[in-house]
């Protein structure tokens, strides 16, 4: 089995939340700056171009950071789901999951690549410079809505760590570091952050 890596928010997200489960995996680093997963032999693992990928002993390769997850998840066993323990649960864990993605994640990494980000991304991806301002600002609304949903909750979904926790704060960390910082005024999450910051798997 072999994991291919790179520099960025979706290779870390899938790190610590292997981390987290205690899944060992060989690693392939991939030079994405300098195009190597744009170009052969990257692209006969995944012909999508995107990191990360999980290749698996029969060759079978899980390309999407949610979807490596939950394998990872429903792989090992002997340690506390990340996913959920219930029907009940997992629908929670996927539904907030959803909800980051579509209206923050998205939004925000959008707003990245089309502004700052433009220069690399200009010649990858169609980019809608004009559209980089508005897509921001959905994801900071969005972030006021998740910080007053979550109240006095520890995590995003209630009281347990899930993949919807380490989703969010590989972004959020990344995005502080290129111009969309977590407004401080969101409390809840701004507290969340910082615990989160401080688990062993955010160094992954």
């Amino acid at each position: 089995m072999k994991f291919y890596n790179s520099r960025g928010p979706n290779p870390r997200m899938v790190r610590m939340f292997m981390a987290e489960k205690g899944f060992d995996v060989a690693k392939v680093e991939i030079d994405l700056l300098a195009g190597e997963n744009r170009k052969d032999p990257f692209l006969q693992i995944n012909p999508a171009g995107q990191l990360p990928a999980l290749q698996l002993d029969d060759g079978t390769v899980l390309a999407e950071i949610t979807a490596i997850c939950e394998y990872v998840d429903e792989v090992k066993k002997d340690t506390p789901s990340l996913i959920g323990d219930t029907p009940a649960e997992r629908g929670i864990t996927r539904m907030w999951t959803r909800r980051i993605d579509l209206n923050i994640v998205e939004p925000a990494a959008n707003g990245f690549r089309y502004s700052q980000g433009l220069k690399l991304f200009q010649s990858r991806i169609r980019c809608i410079p004009a559209a980089a301002d508005e897509l921001k600002t959905t994801a900071r609304e969005w972030l006021e809505r998740v910080d007053r949903l979550m109240d006095s909750k520890p995590f995003i979904a209630g009281a347990k760590l899930t993949m919807v926790d380490i989703f969010l704060f590989a972004f959020l960390d990344f995005m502080n570091g290129v111009g969309q910082p977590l407004d401080p005024a969101n409390k809840n999450l701004t507290a969340w952050f910082e615990r989160m910051k401080a688990r062993p798997s955010a160094a992954a």
